[in-house]
C-alpha cells in the first residue's frame, strides 16, 4: 500500500513534493520547517526596514516545526509517539542546539525516537530548523 499525504493544517511544501508518503507500515515525512500554515509567516523572525532577516527566535521556530510535524502525522492517521527516526537540520548549531535540545526533551519526554542533528549553512527559506521524519504506523 502506498498513499500520498497532503494537509492544509501544515504549511504547503516549497516544491513539488507531498507532505508525506505512506509505504506499508512506514510513513516518510518530507522536510518540514516552522512556517505557519496558511500564512507562511516564520515565527520569531525579525526583519529590518529593507526586509532583511536580522534576528530569529529558535524556540518559537522549534515549537512551530513540532506542531507542523504533528499536523502531518495526524493527516496520515499517525501519532507523535509513532515517530521512530528524526533528522534535524540547524543553520546555527553552536547558537541553537542548547535551546533545541531542551525543547526536544520537553516534546519527547517518553520513548523518544532516534535522532540525528546536522549543522548546515542554509535552508530554502529563511528558517533556522527543519525536520525529516519517519514513523512506524500502528496496525
Amino acid at each position: 500500500m502506498e498513499d500520498i499525504i497532503h494537509t492544509g493544517k501544515a504549511p504547503q511544501p516549497v516544491g513539488a513534493y507531498p507532505h508525506a508518503r505512506r509505504v506499508g507500515d512506514l510513513l516518510f515525512l518530507s522536510g518540514i520547517g516552522p512556517r505557519t500554515p496558511g500564512s507562511n509567516v516564520i515565527p520569531g523572525n525579525v526583519h529590518d526596514a529593507d526586509g532583511r532577516l536580522v534576528a530569529y527566535d529558535i524556540e518559537a521556530q522549534c515549537r512551530q516545526v513540532f506542531a507542523n510535524v504533528r499536523a502531518v502525522l495526524e493527516a496520515a492517521d499517525a501519532r507523535w509517539e509513532d515517530l521512530v527516526d528524526v533528522t534535524v537540520y540547524l543553520t546555527d548549531m553552536a547558537r541553537d542546539f542548547p535551546a533545541y535540545n531542551r525543547l526536544w526533551a520537553e516534546y519527547f519526554a517518553v520513548d523518544p525516537p532516534c535522532r540525528t542533528t546536522l549543522g548546515i549553512s542554509a535552508l530554502p527559506t529563511p528558517i533556522a530548523i527543519e525536520l525529516k521524519c519517519v514513523a512506524a504506523l500502528r496496525r
